[in-house]
Parts: structure tokens; sequence; C-alpha cells
């Protein structure tokens, strides 16, 4: 395909600023970080659930 060098991305940078504004970027980002933490603590809430049944059958035995 084909690859952005450092001169596009600040044009694409500049081009999303002046669209979004710099109070409505901190938010989404903001939103996208609470989003990210709130997914890995739901995958290592399950990798936890799934190890706590192997746990119970060792007790059992």
């Amino acid at each position: 395909m084909f690859k952005l060098g450092g001169m596009e991305w600040v044009i694409i940078l500049v081009i999303v600023l002046l669209l979004f504004g710099p109070g409505r970027i901190g938010k989404i980002a903001g939103e996208l970080g609470r989003g990210i933490k709130s997914f890995r603590e739901g995958l290592s809430s399950n990798e936890n659930q799934a190890e706590q049944p192997d746990k119970k059958e060792e007790e059992t035995k």
C-alpha cells in the first residue's frame, strides 16, 4: 500500500485538531483510555474466573 511519513502525520494531526478542537480531543482521549482500562480489567477478570473452577476441583479431591 502506502506509508505515511512524518510530514503526513503532522498534516493529519493538524486537520484533526481543527475539526475537533483541543478540548474535545482531550475528552475523546480520556474516554478512549477509560475504555481500554475497562477492557483490560474485563479480560483479567475472565482469566481469574477461568482459574477459580480449577482450584475448586483440586480442593475437592
